[in-house]
């Protein structure tokens, strides 16, 4: 593996693809035009990089199909250990199920462009947010409640409870983008809305509201802003579990 060095201003770029040849390829292209590229040559070499911080990637590029750690569980693991958003690259159309969890996806073979486009694309919807800088990860005032009514341990359970919730919808959720079904974008909104709202993990809720609230039709703006919130509502369960860790250690 190596790096290469590009502009600041250009997102950082984390390349994993099993494939010599397609791996230096598409480093040097993204290098030529200014990018900062990590590569790792597998799944488990990529997680290796991120546990020591090896580097701080804006962006995962993965193929789709390697050997050994790859798809769906790779993707789980690199969202455990990183911020970045996760794009496939594939020969073929990958199953619903690997699209459902990246964040976006380019067919190889690629031209120069579309890769660009792809990254630039993407750059430009890391800068937007439907999160509320107002919003607390979860409100005082319930935490507090529960403490008072329950001991440590089982508002722990609860909230671990309310993450693991989370992360299922979150899935239901970028599949439901996936095939364009606004009705069901809504419904998974309606239900992160009402479930993180009676734990009082605030931001959630929030986020969730703003899904429900989606209105039917114009559906290629509903989804450009259903991706935001799924992108915000991978940071709101990020926090979630930063807060069980910090306030409810086990």
């Amino acid at each position: 593996m190596f790096s290469h060095v590009g502009q600041s201003e250009l997102p950082i770029v984390l390349l994993i693809d099993d494939d010599l040849v397609s791996r230096e390829v598409t480093a040097t292209l993204l290098t030529m035009s200014g990018y900062t590229v990590h590569t790792a040559e597998s799944g488990a070499a990529s997680l290796t990089m991120l546990a020591a911080a090896r580097c701080r990637p804006d962006v995962i590029l993965m193929d789709a199909q390697m050997p050994g750690l790859s798809g769906p569980e790779l993707i789980a693991k690199l969202r455990s250990r990183s911020a970045a958003r996760i794009l496939i690259v594939s020969g073929s159309q990958p199953p619903q199920e690997l699209a459902a969890k990246a964040d976006g996806f380019l067919a190889k073979p690629f031209s120069a462009d579309s890769l660009h486009k792809l990254l630039d694309g993407h750059a430009a919807q890391a800068d937007r947010t439907m999160l509320d800088p107002n919003d607390p990860v979860v409100s005082t005032e319930v935490l507090a409640q529960f403490r008072k009514l329950m001991p440590e341990p089982a508002v722990r359970q609860i909230y671990t409870a309310v993450v693991a919730d989370l992360s299922r919808r979150i899935e239901a959720l970028a599949g439901a983008i996936a095939k364009g079904d606004g009705d069901e974008i809504r419904r998974i909104g309606h239900a992160i809305k009402g479930g993180c709202g009676m734990a009082g993990a605030v931001q959630a809720a929030h986020l969730g509201a703003l899904l429900e609230a989606s209105p039917a039709g114009a559906e290629d703006n509903q989804l450009d802003n259903s991706t935001t919130l799924l992108r915000d509502l991978r940071s709101a369960a990020q926090g979630l579990e930063r807060m069980l860790d910090s306030e409810l250690p086990a």
